[in-house]
């Protein structure tokens, strides 16, 4: 079986785009992660024939972006992880008020936010020190500094379960605080409109400038993690409230709550996932006893986890 699913992927997508029993921490920024049974590095066209095949055998799948808010488990994934290429920005249109863009949902966010910038769209650079692709920043509506990538979002054109291509009005997206109706639905960024404001070009990139300072300032940079591990309780900031019920530099294994920003975990010596698994648990238990509020985890786990 394995053999003949292997051909008909194979048929789909070159053979120097499939691979087998690749290690997943290859492929995401906590750099954690054992070997899924297939590895596929898809165009965008090709995901709906990729998808088809799965289900008409019977083999599981998860589709990944830059592996930016993954933690994936030391087992790995017994199925097919789909990465979709970063394909290019398909457009540009420069308008008197407005810049609009359409992009490939496997684009590097960081990418398309700088190419924003020196076409002169104001109010984006938030996004340049953001480690995700388009697809998954959309996903999970991904923001930093005040901005979300919501705020510029027109339309989005999804690939549906049943295999339809579809467009999306911003709206019928029911974007929220890290969420979009993508986390409740079975539905697939292929690409996504945005309009920006014209601004200053010398601005913005001196915007860009100044937030990848703040980072480099305030975010531990220097060891791989999947950015912030908690979503920002209403009313609370995680950070403050692992740092003041006295977590900073608190370790599971290789794992570790960052001193330099308690939001952060980070793979500090050789984590495996169980370690940091672990450590999220130890530090949601802690936060409940010290303050009563419930951290909720922003990164998405990937294989099994006991």
């Amino acid at each position: 079986m394995e053999q003949d699913f292997y051909e008909k992927l194979v048929a789909i997508v070159n053979e120097d785009r499939v691979q087998r029993n690749e290690l997943l921490g290859r492929h995401t920024t906590f750099r954690i992660g054992g070997p899924a049974d297939y590895f596929v590095c898809a165009a965008g066209e090709e995901l709906p024939h990729i998808i088809a095949l799965c289900k008409s055998e019977g083999m599981p799948y998860f589709l990944i972006g830059n592996g930016s808010n993954l933690l994936a488990a030391d087992a790995g994934y017994r199925g097919t992880v789909i990465k979709l290429c970063q394909t290019g920005v398909l457009s540009f249109e420069e308008g008197e008020e407005s810049l609009t863009a359409r992009v490939g949902a496997g684009v590097a966010l960081s990418v398309f936010a700088k190419e924003v910038a020196a076409r002169g769209g104001a109010g984006f650079a938030f996004a340049a020190g953001i480690p995700g692709s388009i697809g998954g920043a959309i996903y999970m509506n991904a923001g930093a500094y005040g901005g979300e990538i919501a705020d510029f979002i027109s339309r989005v054109q999804v690939l549906t379960g049943s295999g339809e291509i579809v467009a999306m009005e911003k709206e019928e997206l029911k974007f929220s605080y890290r969420s979009s109706i993508l986390q409740e639905r079975e539905l697939y960024v292929l690409s996504a409109d945005f309009c920006f404001p014209n601004g200053d070009i010398h601005a913005e990139r001196e915007r860009i400038e100044e937030l990848a300072a703040l980072r480099r300032q305030k975010q531990p940079l220097e060891f791989p993690s999947a950015g912030s591990t908690f979503k920002r309780p209403y009313g609370y900031f995680a950070g403050k409230l692992i740092m003041e019920a006295g977590l900073s530099g608190l370790r599971v294994g290789g794992a570790k709550v960052a001193e330099k920003h308690c939001g952060f975990v980070v793979n500090d010596k050789d984590a495996t996932a169980a370690d940091v698994a672990a450590l999220i648990a130890k530090v949601q238990a802690l936060v409940w006893e010290k303050h009563g509020v419930r951290l909720s985890p922003e990164i998405r786990f990937l294989g099994k986890f006991d």
